[in-house]
C-alpha cells in the first residue's frame, strides 16, 4: 500500500497550494499551560464568534442533556465583538450548579483567528475523554450526549455523527434529506461529493484519543475548509464514520455562517485529489458518466496518468453522444486527445458519476440500477 500524501491547506499566494502548519495537541497544550488530565466522560466543544443571539438557546440545550455520566462545557471565544462572552459568562453558575463544570477562554485580537484555531484551543482546555462538536448557533435535542456517546463507546476510532432538522426548514431541502438518508454504506463511499463530509460537522461525537491521533483541525483561518480537511485525514488513518439516525441537532441555516467563507472551488480541488489518491489510483481505467460541463471538468482537473485512464464518457442526452468524441483542447499534447461519448448501456464500468444525485426524479438512480452496479465498487458518486 502507497503511502498517503501530505494533507493540503491553504496559505501564501491567493489560490496556492502549500503544505499546512499541523500543531500537535502536545504543542498547544504546552501554548495555553494545560495539564488536564482527562477525568470527565464527555466535553462539549463549542467555538464562538459574534453568536450573542443565539447562544441563550445553545447553552440550555445543553443543560438539558439526560446524559448520566459526567459533562463539561469548554468554550473558546474568538475575538467576538458582541456580548458573547458576557453571555457566556452569565451562564457560569447555572452550570455549576447543574454539576455541570464550564470552561471559558478567549482572545481579544482586532482578528478572529478561525474556527480552526477555537475548536482546537477548546479541546485543549477540555479534559473529556470523549469530544462532542457543537456550532454556537445550533441547538442539541435532549438525548444526543446520551446516544452519540453509547455508539462511541462501540466505536472508538469512529466520527459519529447523528440526523439533523434544518431551520428555516427547507432552506437546504437537498442537502438535508441527503444527511439524513445516505445509508451506513454511503457514509464511506460518497466522501468526494460537493456535499463534504457525509457526517456533517455540527453533529460530530468522537474519542479524544481518535482526534489526538488524527488532529489538530486545521488553523489557516477564513476560507479553510478545516473540517473536510480532517475527516478526510480521519478516513486515511483508517477511522470510520456512523451516524445515530435519530435526529439529535437543529441545524441552524444563515448567511453568516462560517461554511460560506470557504470558495467552491477550494472544495472541487481537495475533492479531485482525495478521489484520485483513494480511487483513481486503484483503477487502471474508468468512464465519467456525464459528458457535459461537470464531467468535463472533471478530467480537466486529473493528473495526466489520470486522465490517461479515461477510456469514455458517457450520457443520456443525444446531442451529446451523436458528436461522437470530446477533444481536449487546452492539451499540450499532438494529436490533441479525443475521448469517445458513448451512451451509457455501451459504456464500461468503473464509473466515476458527475451527475448531481437527487436531481433527475430519480432517473439516474433507476439507470445505474439497471446495470446491477455496486457503489464502492462499481461506480463512486462525485457530484
Amino acid at each position: 500500500m502507497t503511502s498517503a500524501p501530505p494533507d493540503p491547506t491553504f496559505g501564501g499566494e491567493e489560490g496556492s497550494i502549500c503544505l499546512p502548519k499541523r500543531p500537535r495537541m502536545e504543542e498547544c497544550e504546552a501554548e495555553t499551560g494545560d495539564t488536564r488530565t482527562t477525568t470527565v466522560d464527555v466535553s462539549v466543544i463549542i467555538p464562538v464568534h459574534n453568536a450573542s443571539c443565539w447562544l441563550e438557546e445553545c447553552l440550555q440545550a445543553v443543560l438539558n442533556q439526560d446524559f448520566t455520566g459526567s459533562l463539561e462545557l469548554s468554550v473558546y471565544d474568538d475575538a467576538s465583538t458582541d456580548a458573547s462572552r458576557a453571555v457566556l459568562e452569565s451562564w457560569k453558575e447555572t452550570f455549576e450548579a447543574k454539576a455541570v463544570s464550564m470552561v471559558i477562554s478567549g482572545h481579544h485580537s482586532a482578528q478572529p483567528r478561525g474556527v480552526g484555531y477555537a475548536k482546537n484551543q477548546a479541546i485543549c482546555q477540555s479534559s473529556g475523554r470523549y469530544l462532542c462538536f457543537q456550532d454556537a448557533d445550533d441547538v442539541m435535542l435532549s438525548q444526543r450526549v446520551s446516544l452519540q456517546y453509547a455508539a462511541a463507546l462501540l466505536q472508538p476510532h469512529a466520527l459519529i455523527g447523528c440526523g439533523v432538522r434544518r431551520v428555516p426548514e427547507g432552506s437546504t431541502e437537498r442537502y438535508t434529506r441527503w444527511i439524513n438518508s445516505i445509508t451506513p454504506e454511503q457514509l464511506l463511499t460518497q466522501v468526494y461529493t460537493s456535499h463534504g463530509p457525509t457526517v456533517i460537522m455540527p453533529t460530530w461525537f468522537c474519542s479524544r484519543d481518535w482526534f489526538c491521533q488524527v488532529g489538530p483541525f486545521d488553523e489557516g483561518g477564513k476560507g479553510v475548509p478545516e473540517d473536510l480537511l480532517f475527516f478526510y485525514q480521519s478516513l486515511r488513518q483508517g477511522g470510520g464514520v456512523a451516524r445515530v439516525e435519530q435526529c439529535m441537532l437543529v441545524y441552524r441555516y444563515h448567511e453568516q455562517a462560517a461554511t460560506h467563507s470557504v470558495l467552491e472551488e477550494t472544495i472541487w480541488k481537495l475533492r479531485v485529489d482525495f478521489l484520485q489518491e483513494r480511487v483513481l489510483s486503484q483503477w487502471e481505467s474508468f468512464t465519467i458518466w456525464n459528458a457535459g460541463k461537470q464531467g468535463r471538468k472533471l478530467y480537466r482537473s486529473l493528473s495526466p496518468a489520470n486522465q490517461k485512464k479515461v477510456r469514455a464518457f458517457c450520457d443520456v442526452d443525444e446531442n451529446k453522444i451523436q458528436k461522437g468524441f470530446y477533444t481536449y483542447q487546452d492539451s499540450k499534447e499532438r494529436p490533441k486527445p479525443r475521448i469517445p461519448v458513448l451512451h451509457y448501456r455501451e459504456a464500461s464500468s468503473p464509473f466515476i458519476i458527475c451527475v448531481k444525485l437527487d436531481m433527475t426524479e430519480g432517473v439516474l438512480e433507476n439507470n445505474l440500477k439497471s446495470l446491477q452496479l455496486t457503489e464502492g465498487v462499481d461506480y463512486y458518486h462525485f457530484n
